[in-house]
């Protein structure tokens, strides 16, 4: 059965590649589409080299169902000049970019859409986009997934149409505004396909609340070693995952994590959704680590721990990563650096203008929206608002010390109104 029929993906990062790998194996046409940039020129260009052929390599073995390639049917190198009759948009985009895809897309295009599917939202997302179909006059299906459900990059000067998938996860997390539909389920077949389990979840709310990002950036990214680290000129090179000093984590950071945890519990409540367990979905849904480090027990009754003991054992998580525990030891003993990913500084993008790294970017886009959200719930979240101030306060100083030279949009402090207006009116609260 065709119950996405033809398939539209918006972006052209390796996200989208991937996607595209995966779809081809269902019936009807495939389409992408990308935003005019320097980056999206390489990468149809390398496309029509190739005859429209884009490809997926795998780091290992276990990932080979994630590999291939894929005919891309049609090809639009500006979301205005998409045509034709689409069953199933895919918006491989970051979420702060789901109202500019869909406002650019021509209204005959939107008009044609059966259902969207959100490939990394941020909490409201669904609400967000459903809003906006609607005041387009289309109701869609919308369909959210926690996150995407692999970890993927380019390969160095393939133009973007060759990408390397490293990693993948055993499980990610869905929700349709349909509920159990047809679509649905045939997006749970792929990623089936694919090595990965989707749990269906009630509500799509409930399935952007299980993205780890949401849980765990704003504490390691809206700090004051981090943000050193991302907008200091030529600064020494700090590990997000590492324990002070080599990097941000310390007792205080993971009680500004734990604080937000409780917090996004409150709001995803508020929004009828079931809040996670945070150390259980650390351990179940990202790495695990040995039960002589955190004891099942302890990680399936966490909510009901006091707070200490609760920020006690996150911090015993993060410690217990900062080697693989899993990984063989060399003959030295040393296992994996696995903590030992670096801080991304800004840098100069393809419109050489300087701009700041998708993390923290895109972090302070979702939790903007989260704090937004709280307000109209009127669920108090100070240690969010704590977080954000830090980091537009780093925002604005960089930005002054940049006065005068080329910097993207993302040096300015936002409040994303137009984004909260419509999911307050999606989620049915005053505006």
């Amino acid at each position: 059965m065709n119950e996405l029929g033809n398939i539209l993906i918006a972006g052209t990062g390796p996200a989208a590649v991937q996607c595209a790998v995966l779809l081809r194996a269902l019936p009807g046409e495939l389409g992408i589409a990308g935003r005019a940039s320097r980056r999206s020129d390489a990468f149809f260009a390398a496309l029509d080299a190739n005859a429209g052929i884009a490809q997926v390599q795998v780091q290992n073995t276990g990932h080979a169902a994630l590999a291939g390639r894929a005919c891309i049917d049609h090809r639009y190198r500006s979301y205005q000049q998409v045509r034709g009759v689409w069953g199933t948009l895919v918006l491989a985009v970051t979420a702060d970019a789901y109202l500019p895809v869909l406002r650019d897309l021509p209204q005959a295009v939107l008009d044609t859409i059966a259902r969207i599917v959100l490939l990394s939202p941020t909490l409201g997302s669904a609400a967000l986009v459903r809003e906006f179909a609607r005041s387009s006059g289309a109701d869609p299906e919308i369909i959210s997934l926690s996150s995407y459900l692999a970890d993927t990059r380019q390969v160095e000067g393939a133009g973007g149409a060759l990408v390397l998938t490293a990693g993948a996860k055993n499980r990610i997390y869905a929700g349709s505004t349909g509920g159990d539909t047809p679509a649905l389920q045939r997006v749970r077949a792929v990623h089936a396909a694919a090595g990965t389990q989707v749990k269906l979840m009630g509500l799509p709310v409930e399935a952007e609340a299980r993205n780890m990002s949401l849980y765990v950036h704003p504490a390691l990214f809206f700090n004051e070693v981090a943000l050193r680290a991302v907008f200091t000129p030529a600064p020494s090179t700090q590990y997000v995952y590492k324990l002070y000093p080599e990097g941000p984590v310390t007792p205080a950071l993971i009680h500004s994590m734990a604080e937000a945890w409780r917090e996004l519990s409150a709001i995803t409540t508020a929004l009828g959704g079931q809040p996670v367990n945070l150390l259980a979905f650390m351990l179940d849904d990202g790495y695990p680590v040995h039960p002589q480090s955190i004891a099942p027990g302890k990680a399936a009754s966490f909510e009901q721990l006091p707070a200490v003991e609760q920020e006690y054992l996150l911090y015993v998580r993060y410690a217990s990563l900062l080697i693989d525990p899993f990984s063989q030891p060399d003959e030295l003993g040393r296992y994996f650096d696995f903590s030992a990913i670096a801080f991304r500084p800004v840098f100069r993008n393809d419109q050489d203008e300087w701009d700041v790294p998708r993390m923290p970017k895109e972090d302070y886009y979702r939790t903007k929206i989260i704090a937004g959200m709280a307000r109209k719930l009127a669920v108090p979240c100070p240690m969010l608002d704590s977080l954000l101030g830090a980091y537009e306060k780093a925002l604005a100083q960089a930005a002054e010390a940049r006065k005068g030279e080329n910097c993207s949009p993302a040096f300015a402090v936002q409040d994303f109104a137009a984004d909260l207006d419509m999911i307050s009116a999606g989620i049915g609260c005053a505006a």
